[in-house]
């Protein structure tokens, strides 16, 4: 049962006191106790009663909730003989913590809720106990050696009707039930992801409940937690350093109101799906390990013929039956959290894996093809590119930086919103050993041009290196200002005394190409009016406009203040 249902049963005598977004949690217990620390006894999912005598002072609420929070309990109901009102710093606590708080009118004896929670609960629990423990044992007979995600899902359509979905954090999907006539649309793939990561990165616990779509189809998306990483300490790990990577289950149903047995059914089909995942990672050791190797001889200046010999080692790897080497990209990509005190390369090369894949290709496992390293904070990617003309426009093929996060980028903002950025660079491609190191720059420069830009996910290519206006983000700030202050804060001072309005005057001078018609028509000025200013400004910096050198210092100094 779900609290919303004890809230709207009006003989409990319960009243919110704060956690309205949480009401659709489910009870599947209730305790009684005034104990301070009732930790021991709580298992997860109850409703907890309390008369609140373990309160001798506002300072013990917090620590009181805390740890129900912690254990995972639903909801919290305090009765009001104690104090005659429950006290505002035990709402605040609930508040902090997101735990649901009732108070229980003082008519209402908590023997009442008790019976009442009880009688719910028995009477879910009472059904389908054996079908329940049959589903499992099929489940487990059917699981990833028995077949794949597909046949984990296929069971759970033919026994439960339901229809579900495996799906990465970009919204890929990995696996689902019913075949190819019942795929998601993408557009629900990328909904769903970016919800997922969003209730990810709060730290609710799952299910997340969510409603996609114009119809309002309501989905229950459940955490996948790669084994290697969900048990011992990596649940006190930082969510941040995996919610970029880790998979999710989407069911097309509201798990609001299941049973216990069904959510533990669906949690036991996570943790076989999550073996398989496991199983993908471990096939990607040798493609990460090639990729290192050639990354190592590249940046450490070796020979271009031995990078050849290792890239003929890595191209069947990569790119199985293919006759000759192929061309080759260079993609760099970089996450950072606001703090800095998580490692950002793991995380961005498990997330380089993921938007390098092509969502149109076919096979088990499209990533396949993938190599990527990490090195310090950034991953860097070898992407083979089957060696074929440029086509009639006379673009050669290849990635394109735009297309990488077109489908990715909302939700991927999601993941990373409030403290961190995606920003990724790509190379033009090479034909040969000798042109890696000079991919590698040049990749390496495109995601600096990104990370000049806002937002949350960037991302920039070789084409775009072309102007020298984009150079200007490598400038050091100390530099910056030095220029800046040098030739603009004398007019900045002139402007702020006499109301002289030479910076726009300059802008538009030189948005002009220097032609005096067009800048005093601009400012709707008289040409002498110009004239005056423009001198103004030559006094004040001891520069001459009519000089190509000092119209792009100034140029410069505009675009980078």
């Amino acid at each position: 049962m779900r609290l919303r249902a004890l809230l709207e049963t009006d003989a409990l005598g319960l009243r919110l006191l704060g956690g309205e977004d949480e009401l659709d949690r489910t009870v599947r217990g209730v305790m009684t106790t005034d104990l301070r620390d009732p930790s021991r006894y709580l298992s997860g999912g109850e409703l907890v009663l309390t008369g609140m005598a373990w309160r001798k002072e506002p300072a013990d609420s917090e620590p009181f909730v805390r740890i129900l929070a912690s254990a995972g309990v639903a909801a919290l109901a305090a009765g009001e003989a104690e104090f005659g009102a429950v006290p505002e710093d035990l709402v605040a606590a609930c508040t902090q913590h997101r735990l649901p708080l009732f108070a229980v009118n003082e008519r209402v004896a908590f023997a009442t809720i008790t019976e009442h929670v009880v009688r719910q609960v028995s009477g879910e629990r009472a059904g389908d106990l054996a079908a329940v423990v049959d589903r499992h044992r099929r489940l487990m007979t059917s699981g990833p050696a028995g077949g794949g995600p597909d046949v984990v899902l296929d069971l759970l359509g033919s026994d439960l009707d339901l229809r579900a979905w495996v799906l990465s954090p970009t919204g890929r999907p990995i696996a689902g039930s019913g075949g190819a006539g019942s795929a998601l649309p993408a557009p629900v793939c990328a909904a769903l992801a970016a919800e997922h990561l969003a209730a990810s990165r709060t730290g609710r616990r799952g299910p997340h409940r969510v409603a996609i779509g114009g119809g309002g189809t309501t989905y229950s998306l459940f955490p996948i937690r790669s084994s290697g990483r969900g048990t011992g300490t990596a649940a006190a790990r930082d969510v941040r350093e995996t919610v970029l990577s880790d998979w999710f289950l989407a069911v097309e149903a509201d798990a609001g109101d299941w049973p216990e047995e069904r959510l533990d059914l669906l949690q036991g089909v996570t943790q076989l799906i999550a073996v398989e995942r496991d199983r993908r990672d471990a096939a990607r050791t040798v493609r990460r390990r090639l990729a290192q190797e050639v990354l190592e001889l590249v940046q450490t200046g070796a020979a271009p013929a031995e990078i050849a010999a290792r890239l003929r080692v890595a191209a069947p790897v990569l790119l199985p039956g293919l006759g000759a080497a192929p061309h080759w990209q260079v993609v760099v990509a970089r996450v950072e959290w606001e703090g800095g005190d998580i490692e950002g390369g793991p995380v961005a090369q498990s997330l380089l894996e993921e938007i390098l894949v092509d969502p149109n290709a076919a096979g088990p496992e499209p990533s396949d093809r993938i190599a990527v390293a990490h090195t310090g904070d950034e991953a860097i990617a070898l992407v083979p590119l089957p060696a074929v003309a440029a086509d009639h426009d006379g673009a050669e093929p290849g990635l394109l930086a735009d297309s990488l996060l077109e489908t990715v980028r909302d939700p991927l903002s999601g993941g990373l919103d409030g403290d961190g950025r995606l920003t990724l660079g790509v190379s033009a491609s090479v034909h040969s050993a000798e042109g890696l190191r000079g991919a590698l720059e040049e990749a390496r420069h495109a995601r600096r041009v990104a990370a000049a830009r806002p937002g949350r996910v960037c991302a920039a290519g070789h084409q775009e290196l072309a102007s020298h206006v984009l150079l200007l983000p490598f400038v050091p700030d100390d530099v910056r200002r030095a220029f800046t202050a040098r030739l603009l804060d004398p007019l900045r001072d002139y402007d702020r005394r006499h109301r002289a309005e030479l910076i726009p005057t300059l802008e538009a001078f030189l948005d002009s190409d220097g032609s005096w018609t067009r800048c005093a028509t601009r400012l709707h000025l008289h040409v002498n009016t110009l004239r005056y200013r423009v001198g103004r400004i030559e006094q004040l910096t001891g520069r001459d406009l009519s000089r190509l050198e000092d119209k792009l210092d100034f140029f410069l100094a505009l675009r980078m203040s």
